[in-house]
């Protein structure tokens, strides 16, 4: 997985609450194999009529090259299906703003390379209504931990830690790799004084 600093694309108003991992991506797509892309099945039930079509009225429907989201509140809760964000990623999403997230979400999100920016609610409403007449262009400054959209600057908040692992790249064993000769010492460490606690001599 790449990691990166910033970014720069454009963003789409969403402003919808409460969008959870199953309106993400229904569970019934969730057996087709991953290397067919599950862009496809974005937010499938919302977008679509019970014709199938693409509604016209939807807002992600409109608009092609989308790659921010300013949602609402509670952005990926429900279920812990990693899916919801391989179909954001596959669909080019790289970030998504909201007041919240769902906390299962937002780590798959981090783990994918996938940015859950948390921002304050009244910041996203600004970015929705600056938004609401079309996409437009917004920078991401990961390091900075700020959001640039025309004259407007928002500031998200992100653990640091996550912040490392998008950045470099690093999923959990990745970031765990990092450790490696820490962890050793600690093995060797355990091993003199309690010899007794380890059936066979650590590596």
């Amino acid at each position: 997985m790449a990691g990166w600093s910033t970014q720069k694309g454009h963003a789409l108003a969403l402003a919808i609450d409460n969008i959870d991992t199953d309106q993400l991506i229904p569970a019934r797509f969730m057996s087709a194999p991953r290397s067919e892309g599950y862009g496809q099945y974005l937010l499938h039930d919302m977008r679509r009529g019970d014709d199938e079509q693409l509604s016209a009225d939807f807002p992600l429907n409109r608009h092609e090259g989308i790659s921010i989201l300013v949602a609402g509140h509670n952005f990926g809760s429900g279920s812990s299906r990693e899916a919801a964000v391989y179909a954001l990623v596959d669909a080019g999403i790289r970030a998504v703003i909201a007041p919240s997230f769902g906390d299962i979400f937002a780590n798959n999100a981090i783990n994918n390379g996938l940015l859950p920016a948390q921002v304050d609610a009244q910041k996203v409403m600004q970015l929705q209504h600056a938004l609401k007449d079309a996409p437009a262009q917004v920078s991401i400054d990961l390091p900075a931990s700020r959001l640039t959209l025309g004259d407007l600057k928002v500031t998200f908040e992100l653990d640091e830690g996550w912040r490392v692992k998008l950045i470099n790249g690093w999923d959990d064993i990745d970031l765990t790799r990092q450790h490696m000769q820490a962890i050793g010492a600690h093995r060797k460490n355990r091993n003199k004084a309690a010899p007794w606690a380890w059936p066979n001599k650590p590596n």
